[in-house]
């Protein structure tokens, strides 16, 4: 019998981040600190509106790009957010998440070969989607003494005849990195100077700290140059909802609304319905969250240099990456030691890229109560690993 599998499927690693949280179901007592999802619930208004239109058969396919309603509140919120106008009609699509987004985009805009730059460590689907999309992954390396962002000298040296996309993943996961204006306008210049685009994932927008989120659309000759992804999972706690969008050109719109049109045929009615309601009317429990988040950030941060444990400080989505280098073990035998003998599960930085090796992500999208005993553990473990070591 002929082999029935794609050999470029069959050549994509899985995703390192879920192996880990197979174990810890099974584990009586474990505690996880990996999986990049908020504890919170949906905010209620979101749910009753949510329940409102099931109770009023509003089930029925929207049209592809998306109700018209939500995609005039998309364009509302992204002008008084991000300082950026779009055309609901032309420039915006809904996606499944904002993951869809991401993919659509990349094979819209990809001829076979055409390079495409990944600054790791970053989420795991850029890699995959640029492989499955034709394209050929170059990724950038990003280092924690710049803060683990990205800088014009390392954009530059990255950047082939062949490079066609930047993947811009700012704020970061894992790292919890941002890009501030300032680091982003030497980027800009020069993405126009090799004429190339940018797919800005911009799902934490809603989550930084101490800095507002900056979009490098907003900034001058870059929205025709960009692909702006977003969504509702992490800033409106609804990951389940399964519910983003992409905005940009109307050119490159159009053949990311063909790609979904056929695959997908339109994001679910019901969530869409539920945004609306989201984006409207929601601003003051969206900050609710991120103060939340602020305080268990600043928790993790305080106890970290207490502990002695390197980690600088991240202002952005819900993850924090220290630094484990001084105990002489790979990402993935710290995590699984730590996960065997104080049963909390830790996502080792080489999820995310090779160049995560020496660091974890730990989220701190738990209870502080969950935060509190997990990191009573971790010094507990640390401290052993340090007696060890002295011996």
């Amino acid at each position: 019998m002929r082999n029935p599998l794609s050999k470029l499927v069959t050549g994509i690693e899985p995703s390192g981040i879920r192996k880990f949280f197979d174990v810890v179901n099974e584990m009586e007592g474990a505690i996880s600190l990996g999986v990049g999802e908020p504890d919170f619930d949906t905010p209620w208004r979101i749910r009753e509106e949510g329940i409102y239109t099931l109770e009023k058969g509003k089930t029925f396919y929207t049209s592809n790009a998306g109700l018209k309603e939500l995609k005039e509140e998309i364009c509302k919120y992204l002008e008084r957010k991000a300082d950026v106008s779009y055309d609901y009609v032309h420039e915006v699509v809904v996606t499944v998440g904002g993951s869809e987004g991401i993919d659509i985009a990349l094979r819209a805009m990809l001829d076979p070969g055409d390079e495409v730059l990944i600054p790791q460590p970053s989420y795991v689907s850029y890699l995959p989607c640029t492989v499955l999309a034709g394209g050929v992954p170059v990724v950038i390396p990003l280092q924690e003494k710049n803060q683990f962002r990205l800088t014009a000298e390392e954009l530059e040296e990255a950047i082939t005849d062949k490079t066609k996309v930047l993947v811009l993943p700012f704020p970061n996961n894992p790292t919890g990195a941002i890009m501030t204006k300032e680091d982003l306008e030497p980027i800009a210049k020069l993405v126009e100077k090799y004429d190339l685009y940018v797919i800005s994932d911009e799902i934490y927008s809603e989550l930084t700290y101490g800095e507002k989120h900056v979009s490098i659309a907003s900034l001058p000759g870059m929205k025709e140059r960009t692909i702006l992804i977003n969504g509702f999972s992490k800033g409106f706690a609804m990951t389940g909802w399964r519910l983003g969008y992409a905005c940009g050109p109307a050119v490159i719109i159009e053949q990311m609304l063909k790609i979904h049109q056929y695959a997908i045929m339109c994001a679910p009615t019901n969530s869409q319905y539920a945004a609306i309601e989201g984006l409207r009317n929601c601003d003051d429990e969206v900050e609710e969250m991120r103060q939340a988040y602020n305080q268990r950030r600043r928790f993790l941060v305080h106890e970290f240099k207490r502990m002695g444990l390197q980690c600088f400080e991240p202002f952005g989505a819900f993850y924090i990456f220290p630094s484990i280098q001084e105990f002489g073990m790979t990402s993935e035998e710290f995590a699984n030691a730590f996960l065997q003998e104080e049963k909390v599960a830790v996502v080792p930085g080489t999820a995310f890229g090779k160049c995560g090796e020496g660091f974890l992500r730990i989220s701190y999208a738990y209870s502080l109560e969950d935060l509190k005993i997990a990191l009573e553990r971790l010094e507990r473990f640390i401290t052993k690993l340090r007696e060890q070591k002295g011996k």
